[in-house]
C-alpha cells in the first residue's frame, strides 16, 4: 500500500460535462433500485444491522482498488468533513432510511427523501458559495411538486405512517448535510476513496449491530442474502463513488436537484420487476420532475 501526500492527489483527466451527467446518471439508476431493494431484504434484516452490512460489503469491494490506487491523506478541517459525512450520510442516512421503509413503500420513501436536493441547495449557497441561481431554484420547486405528485399518487390508496414520513424527512436531512459536507474534500482527495472514507467511517459507527446481523444472516433466506450483496455492491460501493465523482465536478446544488429523478426511476422499476403499473399522477409528476431537472440544466446566455 502507498500513501501519496495531499499535494500528490491524482488531477482529473477528464472533465467534461457529459462524463459527470453520465456518472449522475449511474447514481440515480442504483439508488433508485436501492429503496427497492431495502424493501425487499427488510423483512429478514432490521436497520442498523442492514446498513452495517451494506457498508462491509461496500468497503471490502472498494479496498482493493483503493490499496492499488493509493492512499491521500486528508488533512487538518478534510478529516472533520470526512468524519460528518461518514457519519451523517453513509452511517445516519443508511439507518433512518432502512427504518422509514419497514412503515413505507419505496415509491412514497424515495419521493420523502427528496426534502433533501433543496436543503443542499440552500446549504451549497450558504457555505459553499454557489450562490443561488433562479434556474436551480426555479428547477428545484418544478421537481420537487413532480415528486410531491408522485407520493400522492402512488400512496393515494394506502395508510402511510406518520412515524415513517417524520423518519424517511430525518433521512433526506441527513443526506443533505453529508453531501455539502463531503464537496470540500473532493477538492484534495479521489471520488474513490472518499467513497471508501465514508464506507469505513460509518461502518465503524454501525459494529454495534455486528451480533444482531450475524444472527439475522444465519436466519435470512437466500434471497434475502443475495440482496444484501446486491444493495452492498451496487447502490453503495459504485452509485457513491459515481455520485463523488459527479460532485467533484459539478455544483454541489445543480447536482443535488438530479435526484428528483430517482421516484421517476422507481416507479419504472416497480413496473418491469414488479408489474406494478403507476397511477396516472405518477405519469405528471414524472414529466415535471424532468423539467424541473432539465431547468437546471440551462445555461444563461451571455
Amino acid at each position: 500500500m502507498s500513501i501519496r501526500a495531499r499535494d500528490a492527489a491524482p488531477r482529473h483527466l477528464w472533465r467534461a460535462p457529459s462524463a459527470a451527467l453520465a456518472a449522475a446518471a449511474v447514481t440515480v439508476l442504483l439508488w433508485a433500485s436501492a429503496f427497492v431493494g431495502i424493501r425487499a431484504v427488510g423483512a429478514d434484516f432490521s436497520p442498523g444491522p442492514l446498513t452495517l452490512g451494506r457498508l462491509a460489503i461496500g468497503l471490502l469491494v472498494l479496498s482493493g482498488f483503493v490499496l492499488v490506487r493509493g492512499i491521500v491523506v486528508p488533512r487538518g478541517r478534510e478529516l472533520l468533513f470526512v468524519g460528518m459525512y461518514g457519519l451523517l450520510w453513509f452511517a445516519g442516512y443508511n439507518i433512518a432510511l432502512n427504518a422509514a421503509e419497514a412503515s413505507l413503500d419505496a415509491g412514497t420513501a424515495a419521493m420523502l427523501v427528496q426534502v433533501a436536493p433543496v436543503i443542499v441547495a440552500i446549504l451549497a449557497g450558504v457555505f459553499l458559495n454557489e450562490g443561488f441561481p433562479p434556474r436551480l431554484l426555479a428547477g428545484s420547486v418544478v421537481a420537487l411538486l413532480g415528486a410531491v405528485i408522485i407520493g400522492a399518487g402512488s400512496g393515494a390508496e394506502r395508510r402511510i405512517e406518520l412515524a415513517g414520513v417524520l423518519v424517511c424527512l430525518l433521512a433526506g436531512v441527513l443526506y443533505a448535510a453529508g453531501m455539502v459536507a463531503q464537496k470540500p474534500v473532493l477538492r484534495t482527495v479521489p471520488a474513490l476513496q472518499a467513497t471508501w472514507l465514508g464506507c469505513l467511517i460509518g461502518m465503524v459507527a454501525c459494529l454495534p449491530f455486528t451480533a444482531t446481523l450475524w444472527t439475522e444472516v444465519g436466519a435470512a433466506s437466500t434471497g434475502s442474502i443475495l440482496g444484501l450483496v446486491y444493495l452492498g455492491v451496487f447502490p453503495t460501493a459504485i452509485a457513491f463513488t459515481t455520485w463523488a465523482y459527479a460532485l467533484s465536478r459539478t455544483p454541489a446544488g445543480q447536482l443535488g436537484v438530479t435526484t428528483y429523478l430517482v421516484p421517476v426511476v422507481a416507479a419504472g422499476l416497480s413496473w418491469i420487476l414488479l408489474d406494478e403499473v403507476p397511477p396516472a399522477l405518477s405519469f405528471v409528476g414524472g414529466a415535471l420532475c424532468l423539467t424541473g431537472v432539465a431547468l437546471t440544466r440551462l445555461r444563461p446566455r451571455r
